[in-house]
């Protein structure tokens, strides 16, 4: 009996605490954390973005405003158990996307499925490239097709503020 008491009062004590996400795969998206002034590629601003690590550094979160009127969330986080970055999108004009993924060759590589409104089943990529200069290149790419063909969504360059 105080052997199962010992157990179970262990057994709490390890529920109870903190995840440590300070691991170096907690951290591969810092690079995209700020601040940030967004333009297209042409130096044309369509909106400004923060982006901050929430929960005790276990996520990430953006609040985005755009030049013309669109607000959206994006939640962020590494996940130990599978070993990949899961993002969580919606916005005000009704899209919600979820995607994972992770560093593929230096970027940022989330992708999965979505199903538009219209039944039509697209499978959708948004790339994070950190540059030298300290801007961040986001690339969304959206396929009807399985990925045979590609459509950009979103080509914009954050800009530290």
């Amino acid at each position: 009996m105080f052997s199962l008491l010992i157990l179970v009062v262990a057994g709490i004590a390890t529920f109870g605490q903190q995840p440590s996400c300070s691991s170096p795969q907690h951290r591969q998206f810092d690079f995209w954390v700020g601040e940030w002034n967004v333009t297209d590629p042409r130096g044309q601003r369509v909106g400004a973005s923060r982006v901050e690590r929430t929960l005790n550094g276990c996520g990430i979160a953006e609040s985005w405003e755009g030049a013309d009127g669109t607000r959206g969330q994006g939640n962020t986080a590494w996940d130990p158990g599978d070993n990949r970055w899961h993002l969580t999108w919606r916005d005000n004009g009704g899209t919600v996307l979820m995607i994972d993924g992770g560093i593929i060759n230096g970027e940022m590589v989330l992708e999965g499925e979505r199903q538009l409104p219209d039944g039509t089943q697209t499978l959708e990529r948004i790339t994070w490239t950190p540059n030298k200069d300290g801007t961040v290149r986001q690339v969304w790419l959206s396929s009807p097709n399985r990925g045979m063909r590609w459509t950009a969504v979103f080509d914009v360059v954050y800009r530290r503020r």
